[in-house]
């Protein structure tokens, strides 16, 4: 006769690939938690980057003066210290610098940045007068309105 139900060697089987299985699955789920946090960490390395280079646009077009050196500082984001370091250089093209800004968690891993951002400013900075216009003015030549009746729709 019969019974319905698991035999010893059934269920040690069942406990081996369980067992085998287990790990293998709190392994995967460590990994994916791990690439979580640094993709994080190069999402703020990217903002703080991207804030530096907006400072420099700033600063360099207040100041009409775009230096070449280097420069380097910490930076505060979401509640964490960021080191970056900047390059500014010439290029083959004149009046145009490049710039690269390298971010990292903490000072020694500057070799291993979490983020490089590269960027090419142009290096002239004169501030050209905005032209003049008044938004009730009449033409001064027949030749300028004899251009708004050609342009007109018929």
């Amino acid at each position: 006769m019969r019974r319905n139900g698991f035999t010893l060697v059934e269920v040690m089987v069942a406990l081996a690939v369980v067992a085998i299985a287990l790990p293998a699955l709190l392994i995967a789920l460590y990994q994916q938690v791990d690439s979580t946090g640094y993709l994080r960490d190069k999402s703020l390395a990217h903002m703080v980057a991207s804030n530096k280079l907006t400072e420099l646009r700033i600063l360099s077009k207040a100041s009409q003066n775009l230096v070449n050196g280097k420069d380097s500082g910490v930076a505060q984001m979401a509640e964490r210290e960021w080191y970056w370091w900047m390059e500014i250089q010439a290029t083959e093209v004149q009046q145009f610098s490049r710039v690269e800004i390298i971010v990292a968690r903490n000072e020694t891993l500057r070799e291993q940045p979490l983020y490089t951002l590269v960027a090419f400013l142009s290096s002239d900075l004169r501030v050209e007068p905005e032209p003049e216009s008044e938004p009730d003015s009449e033409p001064d030549s027949e030749s300028d309105s004899e251009s708004e009746v050609e342009d007109a729709p018929q």
